[in-house]
C-alpha cells in the first residue's frame, strides 16, 4: 500500500483504500462496499462508497502502480504479454457499458459488461498490469448517457483490439520490453493490430478462425485448407506448457506465409491427441525462431484465464456492484492490486522457501487464508454486528418507502 500512497490528496481516502484492499483479499463470500464496510469496522458504507465516487485520487496513476510491482518481482526476459477479455453479468441498462452481448463467463449473449485486460506471464506467476471497459457502440452513440456513467465527452467506440492496443502501447512507452504478445481469435483477426506490434518489432502468437486466409508460396490459402495438406511427418508432439493435471500435450505444425515484409510469418496448427480438432495461429517474430518457442507463446494464453478465475475467486474482480465508470475503473484497479500482492507473494515464498517433500508448493488460494488468519483478520464485538443489522434494515425500510411512493405516483 506503501507504494500507492502518493496517488491520494488527503490521509483519510489513503487508509480507506487500504482497508478495501484487505477487505478485497477477506473470505467475505459477497464483497462489495456494504459488506467490506462492515468487515472493515466502519460503521456504514458510506466512506467505501466515497472513496470508489468522489474521493480524489487517481486510478491511473495507481495501474502505473501496479503494473511496475508486478513487473518488478515477477521480471522474466521470456515473460508473454496476453490479452483478453472477461464479462460480468448484469441487469437493467444503467450500469457503464451493459448490453446484450457475447461473454464466455456465461457461454452464450447475456446482459454484461466486458473489459479488455492485459497479463503479464512469467516463468514466476501472471498477474493483470492493465484494463479497459469496453464501451459498445450503443453507448458511444448517446452522449447523455454516457455522461451520466460519468464517461468523457471525448469517449469514442473503439474495438476490443484497438483497446488491446492501447494497452500494450502503454506498457511498452513505460519503459518495459516484452518480446512475444499471445491472444485469442478477437486479437489474431485484427490486422491493425498485428502491424501495429509488427511495427514495434514484438512477436506475437495470435489465435485466428479456421476461416482465415494466408499467403504462402504456392498462393493464397483458408488456415482449414493447408491444415488438410499437411504431411504425417510433418506434425511434432509437443507440449503447450503444464496445467492442472501434468503437462499438455499436443500435435504442432508449421507452414512458412509468403510475405514482403522484414520479419518472419507463419501459420501454427495445433492439433488435439484425442479428438483431432483443430486450431489455428497466427506468428511474427523479427528473427526465425524455432517451433517450440512458437509452441510456448501459444500455451501461455491460457495464463490470461487462470488470472481472471484466481481475480475473481480472491480479489473480488467481478464482484462489483457499481453503476459510472469512475467508480468501476477504481475497484477494478484495486482489485488487480489485491490479486498482483498474492502473486507476488506466491512467487517471493516458491523462491525463497521451496516446499519440502510431501507437500505441494504454496498457492494463492492458501496464502489469502493464512495472511487474513494471521495478519488482518478483524476482531468486531456485538455492539459493531448489531449497529450494522439496525442500518441495513434502516436503509431497505426508506427504499421500500420510496418504492411505494413511485409506484403509487405511476399508477395516479
Amino acid at each position: 500500500m506503501g507504494r500507492i500512497a502518493g496517488r491520494f490528496v488527503r490521509v483519510e481516502p489513503r487508509l480507506r483504500a487500504g482497508r478495501l484492499v484487505l477487505g478485497l483479499l477477506s473470505d467475505l463470500p459477497r464483497k462489495n462496499c456494504w459488506t467490506i464496510a462492515e468487515w472493515a469496522g466502519e460503521s456504514t458504507p458510506h466512506g467505501m462508497q466515497h472513496l470508489l465516487c468522489r474521493a480524489s485520487w487517481d486510478a491511473d496513476a495507481v495501474r502505473d502502480d501496479v503494473r511496475e510491482y508486478v513487473v518488478e518481482h515477477l521480471q522474466d526476459e521470456a515473460a508473454v504479454l496476453v490479452v483478453d477479455e472477461t464479462g460480468d453479468l448484469k441487469k437493467g441498462t444503467h450500469t457503464v457499458g451493459v448490453q446484450r452481448q457475447y461473454t464466455g463467463t456465461a457461454g452464450r449473449i447475456e446482459n454484461s459488461q466486458v473489459a479488455v485486460y492485459l497479463v503479464y506471464a512469467g516463468a514466476q506467476g501472471h498477474a493483470a498490469v492493465d484494463r479497459e471497459l469496453y464501451i459498445p457502440r450503443s453507448w458511444t452513440s448517446d452522449p447523455d448517457r454516457c455522461q451520466a456513467a460519468g464517461l468523457g465527452e471525448d469517449t469514442v467506440f473503439a474495438t476490443k483490439p484497438e483497446l488491446a492496443r492501447v494497452m500494450i502501447e502503454r506498457f511498452l512507452n513505460a519503459g518495459h520490453r516484452v518480446g512475444w504478445v499471445a491472444g485469442d481469435e478477437v486479437y489474431g483477426g485484427n490486422p491493425k493490430l498485428r502491424a501495429a506490434l509488427e511495427n514495434r518489432g514484438i512477436g506475437y502468437v495470435l489465435a485466428v478462425a479456421c476461416s482465415a486466409e494466408v499467403t504462402t508460396g504456392a498462393g493464397r490459402f483458408r488456415a482449414d485448407t493447408l491444415a488438410r495438406k499437411v504431411p504425417k511427418r510433418a506434425w511434432q508432439k509437443l507440449s503447450a506448457g503444464r496445467g492442472a493435471k501434468g503437462q499438455r500435450f499436443y500435435d504442432w505444425a508449421v507452414i512458412d506465409l509468403a510475405e514482403t515484409a522484414p520479419g518472419h510469418r507463419q501459420l501454427l496448427i495445433r492439433r488435439h491427441r484425442s479428438t483431432g480438432e483443430l486450431a489455428y495461429y497466427r506468428c511474427f517474430s523479427p528473427e526465425p525462431v524455432p517451433l517450440v518457442t512458437l509452441v510456448k507463446v501459444a500455451g501461455s494464453r491460457w495464463r490470461v484465464e487462470e488470472t481472471f478465475q484466481s481475480g475473481k475467486g480472491l480479489a473480488g474482480l467481478d464482484e462489483h456492484q457499481v453503476r459510472r465508470y469512475p467508480s468501476w475503473i477504481r475497484w477494478t484497479t484495486l482489485a488487480m492490486l489485491a490479486h498482483a500482492f498474492l502473486t507476488v507473494v506466491r512467487a517471493d515464498e516458491h523462491a525463497r522457501n521451496p516446499a519440502p517433500d510431501g507437500l505441494v508448493p504454496l498457492s494463492c488460494n492458501e496464502i489469502q487464508r493464512l495472511f487474513m488468519t494471521l495478519v488482518a483478520q478483524p476482531l468486531h464485538d456485538t455492539a459493531h454486528r448489531l449497529g450494522w443489522s439496525d442500518w441495513r434494515r434502516r436503509h431497505q425500510q426508506r427504499s421500500r418507502t420510496s418504492h411505494y411512493r413511485r409506484q403509487a405516483a405511476s399508477q395516479t
